[in-house]
């Protein structure tokens, strides 16, 4: 059982009084909203698996008996790896139902990090596909099984099964007859999320939720956007992130309504598929608007449902705001983070007008400061880092109280390491990173993970990573490096081949690379990084090269 949690007595009193918090757990609005709306659509996925509220509670009751069989007793850990399925939601709410604590892993996990996440954890069950896009994960899993010793039971979603003792295949649990619910009694104060995120430190961070930390913030953003049980969510994001958990899966089942899936984003079927559910709203990184927008520019259809796209993950430029209401979509700037899910946003009625140059301001109960590097409030205007808190704030990192009295102060406010400007009306715009992370797609990469990646590359002496700007993605890595004596010519492939060789996962690759005789450093040594981002600017207004 993880019952590791700082909470601050005063906010949570204050949030107890003022009704942000109840003794509500998520399984209790989920079988509200079953009772609400048995009959209607809860989930549809791009794999032809469609699920009403009723037939999801069948399908996760099944699970949860399961789950209970496999010893797994409230405040447990049950670790899922899977893609952006419905099998995702059904393992979600079996989790409810037994009072576990729901842990979904990113795809990308190796054997590393699924050994040491895992271990944090202690979980009991793994539920992962056979094989997914050119990765044996039923493999994998079972490579590094001996080294999680609190792994009894592996079951495998979708595929053949392997052999071996308890391995199980999805569909085995499926087929049995076994739904009857047991009484499980949680608290809203109750751990209900292990979300993974990356940090400023090498390894990623167990990001601790509880049913009032996600109830409440779904509550607002459902409200102060006025989305209702008519509406219909297309979620192309992981469902093991934030965006995709909380505002994918949790957003629609409070309010009674619809969320299509897609397993793996393309974007012209991105298109058919919001069309053919008749999709009236989505949420993701910038990508994947900047992709949707392009291809109705080039005369690729329509969509005609869509009414609202919340653009996460970096800023939105106004061009693309008044791009995608040439097509009728407004186009909504958020902001926030795994510990802080998105707590500030443009609203609707204000997107045209703002028009791209604020990241909105905080939803009801959440409060926000900027702050100098000393702690102290700075005036409209003045940059500084982003603290918020509120109803919706994390309770800590798992097993690990240093780092989260780091970010979580003890009078409840998150350090974000984001750096804004707040103006007099109270908006933020998000100008920058105090923390040293590249954000590539929505996905926080930590650069000193992929400086520590490149050692030892041949011909490569000092060297450091950095964001490159990029209109699709946001950021795209790009490596400085002090090439060694006969490597003066040292190319972006030979970097790119070597880390291929040495097993170093894509996402940590260079995507540029630019020679450089020194590498600026302070005289503490920290690499002066704006000077690097100086250099690539003006390198990259200059001719074309290829690397």
């Amino acid at each position: 059982m993880i019952d590791e949690m700082k909470i601050n007595a005063i906010q949570r009193e204050k949030y107890l009084s003022e009704g942000y918090w109840k003794d509500i757990t998520l399984l209790d609005c989920w079988k509200e909203s079953v009772k609400k709306y048995s009959e209607r659509e809860y989930v549809v996925d791009d794999r032809g698996n469609r699920y009403t509220y009723r037939q999801m509670d069948e399908a996760a009751s099944k699970v949860a008996a399961f789950l209970r069989k496999q010893g797994v007793l409230p405040g447990d850990a049950v670790s899922f790896q899977l893609p952006i399925w419905s099998e995702f939601v059904v393992v979600t709410i079996a989790c409810f139902m037994t009072g576990a604590v729901a842990h979904p892993i990113a795809m990308s996990y190796e054997e590393k990090e699924l050994i040491r996440s895992m271990n944090l954890t202690e979980s009991k069950v793994y539920f992962g596909p056979s094989f997914f896009h050119k990765t044996d994960y039923a493999s994998r899993i079972l490579a590094v099984r001996e080294r999680i010793p609190s792994l009894s039971c592996v079951v495998i979603v979708g595929g053949e099964k392997p052999e071996g003792n308890g391995v199980l295949a999805f569909t085995e649990i499926m087929d049995q007859a076994d739904t009857e619910k047991q009484e499980i009694r949680r608290t809203g104060e109750d751990l209900a999320l292990i979300l993974c995120t990356s940090g400023t430190t090498s390894g990623t961070k167990g990001v601790l939720l509880t049913h009032n930390n996600i109830r409440y913030s779904e509550e607002v953003f459902t409200r102060e956007l006025g989305l209702t049980s008519e509406d219909i969510m297309f979620m192309p994001a992981p469902l093991n992130h934030a965006t995709g958990f909380h505002h994918g899966l949790i957003a629609p089942m409070l309010i009674g309504a619809k969320v299509v899936l897609q397993q793996k984003y393309r974007c012209r079927e991105a298109i058919d598929l919001m069309n053919r559910e008749r999709c009236t709203f989505s949420m993701g990184a910038t990508p994947f608007i900047y992709d949707i927008l392009r291809e109705l520019e080039n005369g690729g259809g329509e969509l005609p449902f869509l009414k609202l796209y919340l653009c996460g993950g970096a800023p939105v430029p106004g061009y693309m705001v008044r791009k995608a209401w040439s097509f009728g979509i407004l186009l909504c700037e958020v902001y926030g983070s795994t510990e802080s899910v998105p707590h500030v946003f443009v609203r609707p009625d204000e997107a045209l007008e703002l028009n791209g140059t604020t990241s909105g301001r905080p939803v009801e109960g959440v409060q926000i400061r900027v702050v100098d590097d000393e702690g102290n409030d700075v005036p409209p205007g003045v940059p500084g880092e982003e603290l918020s808190r509120g109803p919706n704030v994390f309770v800590g990192y798992l097993k690990d109280k240093k780092i989260t009295d780091s970010a979580l102060d003890d009078d409840g406010w998150f350090h974000s390491g984001d750096l804004c400007v707040m103006d007099e009306a109270g908006n933020i715009r998000i100008i920058g990173r105090k923390k040293d992370m590249i954000v590539r797609g929505g996905e926080n990469l930590n650069s000193n993970e992929i400086n520590d990646r490149l050692e030892g590359c041949p011909g490569m002496g000092d060297h450091t990573v950095i964001g490159m700007p990029d209109d699709r993605l946001g950021e795209r890595i790009c490596a400085f490096a002090v090439p060694l004596p006969g490597f003066e010519h040292l190319k972006l492939e030979d970097v790119t081949g070597w880390l291929c060789q040495n097993g170093v996962p894509k996402r940590f690759w260079p995507e540029r690379l630019e020679l450089i005789d020194r590498i600026p450093h302070t005289g503490s040594g920290k690499v002066k990084k704006y000077l690097l981002k100086e250099e690539l600017e003006k390198r990259m207004e200059g001719p074309e090269r290829n690397d």
